[in-house]
């Protein structure tokens, strides 16, 4: 996880993170990039903004390698729309305003360009306003479903998950 510069002219406070994970991927794979990155940025508008429904906003963007067999599927947008809900959800994280885009881009590169010779890519781009009590969001929710949303993305298994191996007698 590391720390970075919010955009400053989108509220009077901002605050924001990067994080990366990778997967296994097959031998051959051009690991020079995370497989999965995303952000996500906090910013506070003591004065509230109409769009926001509130004082705070969360935005986030998460950028995750896709299989090929994932591209064309017209279910995957939605399916990855609901890795955020899901994250939310399962965090207790309370919110409202919630709206974003799920796009699957596939590029591939000719000539001398470095990287690997194909990339296809899901980005989710998402931004929500977090509610909570008197004493304001409970916002470590909202990190922990951004955390989860990452690392579904990236195709890792939930926390706590042990892998079944093989027993030994």
């Amino acid at each position: 996880m590391t720390a970075l510069d919010a955009p400053p002219r989108l509220a009077p406070y901002t605050w924001a993170l990067q994080v990366e994970a990778d997967a296994a991927y097959p031998t051959g794979t051009d690991l020079d990039e995370p497989d999965t990155s995303g952000r996500l940025i906090l910013l506070h508008d003591p004065a509230g903004q109409d769009a926001w429904e509130g004082t705070f906003r969360l935005v986030c963007f998460v950028q995750a390698r896709l299989e090929r067999e994932q591209l064309g599927d017209e279910m995957f947008p939605e399916v990855s729309w609901s890795w955020l809900t899901e994250a939310l959800e399962g965090s207790r994280a309370e919110y409202v305003a919630l709206g974003g885009t799920v796009t699957q881009t596939s590029s591939v590169r000719f000539g001398d360009i470095a990287g690997p010779a194909r990339d296809d890519d899901v980005e989710i781009r998402a931004s929500w306003t977090p509610v909570g009590d008197a004493s304001g969001p409970d916002l470590s929710r909202h990190a922990d479903a951004f955390c989860q949303l990452v690392a579904v993305a990236a195709g890792l298994p939930p926390v706590g998950t042990v892998p079944l191996g093989r027993r030994t007698v």
